[in-house]
């Protein structure tokens, strides 16, 4: 049996400070035969002449759209029997695509194999970063197996099955992977696996980072609302109670000033955040010691109380909003026809 071409497409919109870095870990892969399509979401910075350097198919949106419209883009270009979605912020391990291509060989049931960020950045900013990195490969080792979400941000799907799903919700900017996830796994079973890697250049400043989880959060109220239960794997019971327990804190904390009875109570909720998580804050002591799991727990309570935030928010405009209730029930065209490419590369 020949192996089947595999394209990977990269989605990109003002990240030429990790771009390269992603093209030439796609093109270098020991896994053959591979397309590399890199379609660029309309970039004010110079990402477009980054990836004009490499021998990649570029293609660009006709205007900013977002990752969704971009990842359909690159679909509709791509020859291969497998698509490989990599951001633009992720470089993948040598092996990545093989590992992929051959998990999907032996389980022809698996929709999608979803691949895990290393516990190290690719690019490291801050020390923000250096937690948010820890953060999310904890959050996704504790979610390694069948899982109801997509990793869109590192995931091999079969053509075949994607052409059945159908493509990602174009009017979907901040969550059109968590819908994807939503649709697939009523068909096909989605894995997620740590044999796959890469490393991700994650958020690097603290109030950014908080900004896009209290959005992605509020947006995701609608489609939990709908399904009425947590999902498998990710976004877990423990984890919420967690994040609840630190708005929790942040709401108690201003009654010290009134009365001291109120530090016990800051005390336990901070316990329950800490408790709702411990395999994280384990990683993080045997991994880093106790002074950097000091300032980690600071950055994770900023991330839990803007993400239970997200959801309180979410959940308020949820209940007065009915465009809000139904912004996953929208229908749109079921094929987004590509641009013609800026510049075009042999496969790699």
């Amino acid at each position: 049996m020949s192996d089947p071409l595999v394209s990977v497409i990269i989605p990109n919109y003002n990240y030429g400070n990790s771009l390269g870095r992603c093209i030439d870990a796609a093109l270098n892969q020991t896994y053959r035969p591979t397309e590399i399509i890199v379609v660029d979401d309309h970039s004010t910075d110079d990402s477009l002449a980054i990836a004009r350097r490499r021998a990649v198919t570029v293609l660009q949106t006709a205007r900013n759209s977002g990752v969704a419209v971009a990842r359909n883009m690159g679909a509709a270009a791509a020859r291969g029997e497998i698509l490989f979605f990599v951001d633009s912020d992720v470089a993948l391990r040598p092996d990545a695509i093989g590992t992929a291509v051959a998990e999907l060989r032996a389980h022809p049931e698996y929709g999608a194999v979803c691949g895990i960020y290393e516990d190290d950045p690719l690019i490291c900013d801050s020390v923000v970063e250096q937690c948010r990195v820890l953060q999310a490969y904890c959050w996704r080792m504790a979610s390694l197996g069948e899982v109801s979400f997509l990793f869109s941000s590192l995931a091999a799907i079969p053509r075949r099955v994607f052409d059945e799903v159908g493509p990602f919700n174009p009017r979907l900017r901040q969550t059109e992977e968590v819908d994807y996830g939503q649709r697939m796994s009523a068909r096909y079973r989605i894995r997620v696996t740590e044999a796959v890697r890469g490393w991700h250049d994650d958020d690097d400043k603290l109030l950014p980072l908080m900004r896009k989880l209290f959005r992605r959060a509020r947006l995701r109220v609608p489609l939990f609302a709908r399904r009425r239960r947590f999902a498998k794997g990710f976004e877990s019971a423990s984890r919420s109670l967690s994040a609840i327990a630190a708005l929790g804190v942040l709401a108690v904390l201003p009654l010290t000033l009134l009365t001291p009875w109120a530090l016990p109570a800051v005390g336990a909720l901070g316990a329950l955040m800490v408790a709702g998580d411990a395999a994280m804050y384990r990683y993080v002591l045997r991994r880093r010691g106790p002074g950097f799991l000091t300032v980690f727990t600071a950055v994770a309570f900023a991330t839990n109380v803007a993400i239970s935030s997200g959801i309180a928010v979410g959940a308020l405009q949820w209940l007065i909003s009915g465009r809000f209730r139904r912004l996953y029930d929208a229908q749109w065209p079921s094929t987004t026809a590509p641009a013609a490419p800026t510049a075009t590369g042999a496969p790699a």
